[in-house]
């Protein structure tokens, strides 16, 4: 068994050496070490953005090198107890090594989550998201498959510790939603989530068909990453136009009787975001412009990149020939995503949230410069 233990020992020391390179260990320790002494220069504080450029590239190596001199210690303990392990008597040794079997799992769970994190070096990566869900083609269908993917996302930040508020919602005439749109929060929400913009298409057996006939639907989804205050996002008064309307959700008597809702158009952009979230009309703009700031801002992005189709055409007509990944459970089960040729044939655990693996898949692809940032 020691034997053993050594090998994967020896295996998991060649694998952090792997990383050490791929990861540019050296080179962030020494870039550690020039942005520590920037921040000791007196009056360094005196330019502001100078210092939070300084304050966020800090926070992003330190991202990579915490981990990653957890599993160094976490490895070098383990080969300090193998030592030991080998003096040991038969019940000492048992106990050796069913604690570096254990050492050893976790130094491998966390190069995975490690590698992962490793894809997210995005400027906007490591900020929360908001999401809009757009019902397409398909009506009814439609509808409810919007909603079905809004439990989706929702199952999704539960599973990964973030956290999700609901800040505006259509619902369909019949069944399910035409729109809705929420915020996902939580470290690197946006990173992960980016991938995610783009027609989604489902086959099924529709619940609303009588003649129990196959249906196709489709919902698009806009990903955009929440902006700090500090970015200077230039919105005129004169561009918007701002109305008010009563919440259609439920949460008592007064969201339902005032006209607490907003909705705000950004008429240079044809951009609009609505919010109904909170009983107070002041509380909804805020939140609304929030959005609206985070949505201009990536749309001005995209135009001085003579690429503004990658915020509108990616995601392109919520039709057939769009889609970015299809989930089919007639007739027979499997989702695929078309942009990396991923594949699941557990329907029903990706729509309860599970779809890490096309998030992953998504990542490593964009990576090697093979897909749209």
């Amino acid at each position: 068994m020691l034997e053993e233990l050594k090998n994967k020992m020896a295996a998991v020391r060649v694998r952090m050496e792997e990383m050490r390179g791929y990861l540019g260990i050296n080179e962030k320790r020494e870039e550690m070490e020039r942005l520590e002494a920037e921040a000791a220069v007196p009056g360094f504080w005196n330019d502001q953005a100078r210092s939070l450029a300084n304050i966020a590239a800090t926070k992003a190596a330190k991202a990579v090198l915490g981990p990653f001199q957890s599993i160094e210690a976490s490895l070098g303990d383990a080969e300090v107890l193998m030592e030991l392990a080998e003096i040991e008597d038969e019940a000492g040794q048992l106990a050796a090594e069913q604690e570096i079997e254990q050492m050893l799992a976790a130094c491998e769970s966390s190069f995975q989550s490690l590698e992962m994190q490793s894809l997210l070096g995005g400027p906007m990566d490591s900020k929360n998201a908001y999401l809009s869900l757009h019902a397409g083609a398909g009506g009814t269908e439609s509808c409810d498959w919007a909603d079905m993917l809004y439990r989706m996302y929702r199952r999704y930040a539960e599973r990964n510790g973030f956290t999700v508020e609901l800040l505006d919602m259509q619902p369909g005439e019949e069944a399910g939603i035409k729109s809705v749109a929420f915020q996902i929060s939580g470290s690197y929400a946006y990173g992960y989530l980016k991938g995610e913009r783009g027609v989604h298409r489902l086959v099924r057996i529709s619940p609303f068909d009588s003649a129990a006939r196959r249906h196709t639907s489709f919902v698009a989804l806009d990903v955009t990453a929440e902006i700090d205050d500090d970015i200077d996002v230039d919105i005129e008064e004169k561009d918007l136009r701002i109305d008010t309307y009563r919440s259609s959700g439920s949460g008592g008597q007064h969201v339902n009787t005032t006209d607490s809702a907003v909705r705000i158009v950004h008429i240079p952009s044809g951009i609009i975001v609505q919010c109904q979230a909170e009983r107070s009309q002041h509380k909804n703009r805020d939140k609304a412009m929030k959005m609206l700031r985070a949505k201009v801002y990536e749309y001005e992005l995209d135009k001085k990149k003579q690429a503004a189709e990658q915020f509108y055409g990616a995601k392109g007509e919520i039709a057939w020939g769009h889609q970015i990944r299809s989930y089919v459970l007639q007739p027979y089960t499997m989702v695929k995503d078309h942009r990396t040729d991923t594949q699941s044939g557990n329907t029903q655990s990706v729509l309860d949230g599970n779809i890490g693996e096309f998030i992953e898949a998504y990542l490593k692809l964009q990576k090697k410069g093979k897909a749209d940032a």
